[in-house]
């Protein structure tokens, strides 16, 4: 249990370090184009998360998501008595790479007032869509190739949803965490984690019948 806490916190870790580093990185470089920092972001995250699915999935499973950790328990592929130790070192383990990336670049450390406003009913309908897609890729791919899908699906979804695709409850607070680039101001991440909960439950209730073998 122990080396699977320490991956799954390694993991969403290196997550954020990835999505925060990218996007200041691409923010200092495009000269003020949103469009190419954010291209920069996607592909960054995109790489990270084929790296860690792959070489952390054979360990915890490479949730690095409660969405995910609740969902797999919601199919009793994942043991209810694991959630919580899951969730908790999912969070610890993204704000630790917030932080680890703002050391990084020489910021500061603690940076509690994002000035990223994304909320409204565009940013709310677009985390349910990402966080249900994310979750449809999971449940319709053979375990081999979810690597690779679930990398190139966030790395398409940071384009086609008006939110970026946060997708995951540990990722949103963490970014609540930073005010940069991939930052969001904290008053506004809990309702983008209501959404990704209410995505969960919409993939419980219907992935499973969409997946059934015939």
């Amino acid at each position: 249990m122990l080396q699977k806490l320490v991956a799954e916190f390694t993991g969403t870790a290196m997550l954020l370090i990835a999505v925060v580093g990218s996007g200041i990185m691409g923010d200092t470089l495009a000269g003020g184009n949103t469009a190419i920092a954010l291209l920069a972001n996607a592909v960054a995250t995109g790489c990270m998360l084929y790296v860690i699915i792959s070489t952390l999935g054979p360990v915890s499973g490479a949730h690095f998501n409660p969405a995910v950790t609740l969902f797999f328990a919601s199919q009793h592929q994942f043991p209810k008595a694991q959630i919580l130790p899951y969730i908790s070192v999912q969070i610890a383990g993204g704000i630790l790479g917030v932080w680890l990336t703002h050391v990084m670049f020489d910021l500061s450390i603690l940076q509690l007032s994002s000035t990223s406003h994304r909320t409204g009913y565009a940013q709310w309908s677009s985390e349910i869509l990402a966080t249900l897609g994310l979750l449809f890729v999971i449940t319709g791919c053979k375990p081999a190739n979810a690597s690779a899908l679930v990398s190139i699906y966030i790395t398409g979804a940071y384009w086609f949803t008006a939110s970026t695709s946060f997708a995951n409850p540990a990722v949103t607070i963490a970014r609540s965490f930073t005010d940069t680039f991939a930052g969001i101001q904290p008053t506004h991440a809990p309702a983008f984690i209501a959404m990704q909960l209410v995505a969960t439950a919409l993939a419980t209730l219907t992935l499973p019948r969409l997946f059934a073998k015939p």
